[in-house]
């Protein structure tokens, strides 16, 4: 049986191309557990306010709840031919249980209804999405505590800057993660009010006790406005927002993987598990997974200027466009899931070259704003120190030579405040652990970091 939720007002069936067109249950079926659970939800407050009776709402409960288990273990089937998820499972209901299961749309809109089976269904996922996140920080700690005093250059512009160390550079995305967790935290609670109860858009004549049915779903209460309440996606804009940054994020990540990974820096050699061949080229061990990342950014950023275009010319309240905040949305978050799954195992499994990453942090001239530093704490005005590492940077490339090899005499011939604690001034240890502010990379201050980070994650509980 399939059953048109406003058909009484149609005296001819809908020509099948418009039907097509028209449906969403190619896509909206994935939240069949939400509209059950807010179906569930719905007729037990009905029974509360005494619109059905006990036994009606039993006979109701039972049936759905029996019908989401048959849907869960694959024992029921979605034919493609309803409109939508509501319409599949109020027809299945009503065969199941007759005349009882025509009243459990009682007090109730389809606009409300998909309003809060979206709403359920991006609450599930940001927890899933938080879960994901929290792993990942995980396992970022965990190469920061073991690489504290794992030597490598930082870059500007792509370019050597200053040494420092792994744990440091991995630190920084831990920020970045940390950051879009409490993006997710945000979104959460900004959305977590009950949209049920606001009909079509204004609401009905049914004494309906939404404060009840919010608290059945875990709602903080139900929603102030009923044209807002249907026509609200700002969540999802929200999310999608949310998600761009962390795939930006993740994005950024993966170009690094990559480039250490290459021939040219040697950083870090992947896992077999995590990279692909050529088909062509027997050597290839390609960082397919991190590329793929890095792709799919673009996918779910997307997701977002679609439902931002779709949203941006909407007249109050629902409108048919609005059906389109699904299926790009559905698709972004499971491309972010997997990218963040995926990328936790990929750093977890790879392995770290210290000697590559130290021999590279030992080019470059990174110790030149050190050894200009050496210079100022002998007295040296900076700018006068600036100029004098300048003209040694460059005696050192005319020479091809770094500055930890250059003789002391060839020091002193540049300026002769230098003296022989200039290599020590100098070293990579030196460099980095001297820098002990809060935030710098110095082993006593990423120990500091770690310590602040790791008490944060068992603080932190997900959401």
């Amino acid at each position: 049986m399939e059953l048109k939720l406003w058909g009484g007002r149609f005296t001819k069936e809908t020509d099948q191309l418009v039907h097509n067109f028209n449906a969403s249950i190619s896509f909206d079926q994935k939240f069949y557990k939400q509209d059950i659970d807010g179906s569930i939800a719905h007729v037990t407050m009905l029974a509360k306010q005494k619109i059905l009776t006990d036994s009606e709402r039993d006979t109701i409960v039972a049936a759905l709840t029996d019908i989401k288990k048959e849907l869960t273990d694959g024992t029921l089937e979605i034919p493609g031919s309803y409109e939508d998820i509501h319409s599949f499972v109020e027809a299945t209901l009503i065969e199941r249980t007759g005349e009882t299961g025509k009243k459990l749309h009682t007090g109730r809109s389809r606009n409300d209804q998909v309003a809060l089976d979206m709403k359920l269904y991006t609450r599930d996922e940001i927890k899933e999405c938080d879960v994901l996140l929290k792993d990942l920080l995980e396992e970022i700690l965990t190469i920061m505590t073991q690489h504290t005093d794992t030597f490598m250059p930082g870059f500007t512009h792509l370019q050597k800057a200053q040494p420092l160390t792994l744990a440091h550079h991995f630190g920084a995305y831990f920020e970045m993660f940390k950051r879009d967790r409490s993006r997710l935290y945000d979104i959460y609670h900004r959305m977590n009010t009950c949209p049920l109860g606001a009909g079509a858009l204004a609401g009905t004549t049914y004494p309906l006790d939404r404060e009840y049915t919010a608290s059945l779903l875990d709602f903080d209460g139900p929603t102030l406005n009923s044209m807002d309440s249907v026509s609200d996606r700002d969540y999802v804009i929200e999310l999608l927002s949310a998600l761009s940054t962390v795939m930006m994020h993740l994005s950024r990540f993966s170009e690094e993987i990559i480039i250490w990974n290459t021939n040219e820096y040697q950083f870090i050699e992947l896992d077999d598990a995590y990279s692909t061949g050529s088909s062509i080229m027997p050597q290839k061990k390609n960082p397919d997974i991190a590329e793929l990342v890095r792709g799919k950014t673009g996918r779910v950023y997307g997701a977002l200027f679609s439902i931002l275009t779709t949203m941006k010319g909407l007249p109050l309240a629902y409108n048919k466009d609005m059906q389109e905040d699904k299926e790009l949305t559905f698709d972004a978050i499971d491309t972010a899931k997997g990218c963040i799954k995926l990328f936790t195992g990929m750093i977890k499994t790879m392995k770290v070259n210290k000697a590559a990453m130290a021999k590279s942090a030992m080019g470059g001239f990174t110790n030149a704003t050190d050894a200009a530093d050496y210079l100022v704490k002998h007295g040296v005005p900076f700018r006068d120190a600036h100029g004098i590492i300048g003209q040694l940077v460059l005696y050192g490339i005319e020479k091809n030579k770094a500055l930890d090899e250059l003789t002391l005499d060839e020091y002193k011939a540049i300026s002769p405040v230098f003296d022989k604690d200039i290599f020590e001034a100098i070293s990579l240890e030196t460099c980095v652990n001297m820098r002990n502010t809060i935030g710098a990379p110095g082993i006593e201050a990423m120990k500091n970091v770690i310590s602040i980070e790791r008490e944060y994650l068992d603080k932190t509980p997900v959401l």
